[in-house]
């Protein structure tokens, strides 16, 4: 069995109380065989796993054990009381100072694959990551012989602050896919000239490349900490079930997920259980987490096979009768190009009344490069494994524009960076419908604390699947529900990291039945977005 596949031994442990020791500390590593200074838990990247059942009360301390710099740990996903939810700035929480400790108790009230992470600067890119995973009370309906943590996650031998700076000085810094004037001839026989300079006027106003699907380059893509040569290995007996709980810990790369030769049953996204689907593969934004069941027949080995969505490489992990074998390594796939249509249709309209929409190009995000026939997940394959508490009716909107200047590397939300004077307000138990508009020609994948959303997926009200964290694509549009049952200040943002700490965040905040929060108590630090950047 891969060591990461295995869950750190509780520190103490009884029937009610599971308690954990995470200490945070700055510490040469050598993961891709240079030694690099990164930020390690309990000496390692990725952390510990950490395994709680239902019910259990959760107790971590956390030691930070830097000498210059303050953290965090924020549990991505998991249900709990503000101040316990880990974003410096939020919920009276002020993080943990260097030589300091601090102690997270808060109740567990769910189960599923979540993840913990750093909400303090660049450190989650540094290596303050891991995975968390709860046993239900009621036995899962489908029952898997082998259970493995699957963490993605990006690594790069540049510093996180190094990273954002050059992303500063040119927002295309990492870009070295360009379009050519071999490509601008081939738009000008494809759609003829007048067409094609139309085009590239347009890509001119966005200040942005149609290959930018990624604004860093230059990673190393890990599974469960280990390079592709170093293949971490999953094992099975063959005719076994495998359950592999897949976790996007990555900074700034979403991945096009497969295995080639096996099948993947669908049974939860986002730690929440949906009905079970099939697919050949699934696209994995930043902070999703997908459980999976495969079932292998053959006594050889399969590649899971995690291709960045920049087609700059995998992160290749084995799944394995037996120690030393590896799988075929897939065929790296074409880069897609972004189109016109991944431009937002609302701004281009309203900038060109009389733009000719019947000759518009497929999106070129949607493009992954599968083979006709193959089966990959799109969120309306999602349905709500049991059904939703509450069906109400929302009784108003909340529109969330994503937007940005890409010419100086500012992202926003509404039109702002993030202010500590701003925010969204609701009132307890609050049912609101959040519409994501998406302005830029970039996805985001966007995260709310605190709450689960109910994605409109085109599922019946009752069966809407719960989510975290959800992809919007560039130039388009998603709606979800909420109901704000959790009293709190709670962080709304881009979940990829160099936009959240460019201003792509906002307070959503959800006040105590009959009481509006003071401005003291619902105003967020400045540090809390990581705002010192800009």
């Amino acid at each position: 069995m891969g060591l990461w596949g295995l869950a750190l031994m509780p520190a103490t442990a009884t029937a009610e109380t599971r308690e954990y020791t995470l200490t945070i500390d700055r510490q040469d590593v050598t993961i891709t065989g240079e030694k690099l200074s990164k930020i390690t838990v309990n000496g390692t990247i990725p952390g510990p796993v950490l395994r709680f059942s239902e019910g259990d009360d959760a107790v971590i301390h956390v030691k930070n054990a830097m000498k210059r710099e303050a953290t965090s740990v924020h549990w991505h996903g998991v249900l709990l009381p503000g101040l316990m939810d880990g974003a410096p700035g939020f919920n009276g929480f002020e993080g943990i100072k260097p030589g300091e400790s601090f102690t997270y108790r808060f109740p567990i009230r769910q189960s599923g694959t979540y993840w913990y992470h750093a909400h303090t600067m660049g450190q989650e890119q540094e290596g303050l990551y891991a995975g968390i995973v709860i046993d239900p009370k009621i036995p899962e309906p489908i029952k898997a012989d082998r259970d493995y943590v699957v963490l993605l996650s990006d690594f790069n031998r540049e510093t996180a602050d190094q990273i954002l700076g050059n992303l500063k000085k040119s927002s295309d810094y990492y870009q070295y896919n360009r379009r050519t004037v071999g490509d601008f001839f081939k738009d000008v026989r494809t759609h003829g000239l007048k067409k094609a300079l139309k085009t590239s006027g347009e890509w001119g106003k966005m200040r942005m490349l149609p290959s930018d699907l990624s604004d860093v380059t230059g990673y190393h893509f890990l599974v469960n900490g280990m390079t592709n040569d170093q293949n971490w290995t999953g094992m099975f007996t063959p005719g076994e079930k495998v359950r592999l709980r897949f976790i996007n810990a990555s900074a700034m790369t979403m991945y096009d997920i497969r295995i080639p030769g096996l099948k993947m049953t669908v049974v939860a996204a986002d730690g929440q259980p949906v009905v079970p689907v099939e697919v050949d593969e699934f696209r994995f934004g930043n902070a999703e987490t997908y459980d999976v069941i495969v079932e292998p027949k053959d006594d050889k080995a399969y590649t899971i096979a995690a291709e960045s969505l920049d087609r700059e490489g995998f992160a290749l992990g084995t799944l394995a009768p037996r120690e030393g074998l590896r799988g075929d390594i897939p065929a790296q796939r074409p880069r897609a190009t972004l189109t016109m249509s991944d431009m937002n249709m609302e701004i281009m309209m309203r900038d060109d009344p009389d733009m000719d929409m019947s000759d518009m190009p497929d999106s070129g995000w949607a493009q992954t490069g599968a083979p006709e026939g193959t089966k990959v997940l799109i969120y309306s394959d999602l349905e709500s494994l049991t059904p939703q508490m509450d069906t109400r009716e929302p009784t108003r909107d909340i529109t969330v524009r994503l937007g940005g200047n890409m010419e100086r590397y500012i992202w926003t939300i509404n039109g702002k960076t993030f202010d500590p004077a701003d925010g969204i307000q609701t009132t307890f138990n609050e049912r609101v419908r959040i519409i994501y508009i998406n302005e830029t020609m970039m996805a985001h994948p966007v995260h709310l604390h605190g709450m689960f959303v109910q994605l409109e997926n085109g599922q019946s009200m009752d069966s809407l699947p719960n989510k975290h964290t959800l992809i919007v694509p560039p130039g388009q549009s998603a709606s979800v529900l909420l109901t704000a049952n959790e009293v709190g200040n709670w962080p709304l943002h881009c979940h990829l990291l160099y936009h959240m700490s460019s201003g792509m965040m906002t307070s959503f905040i959800v006040n105590a039945p009959g009481v509006a929060m003071t401005p003291h108590e619902a105003t967020p630090h400045k540090e809390a977005a990581h705002d010192h950047h800009n």
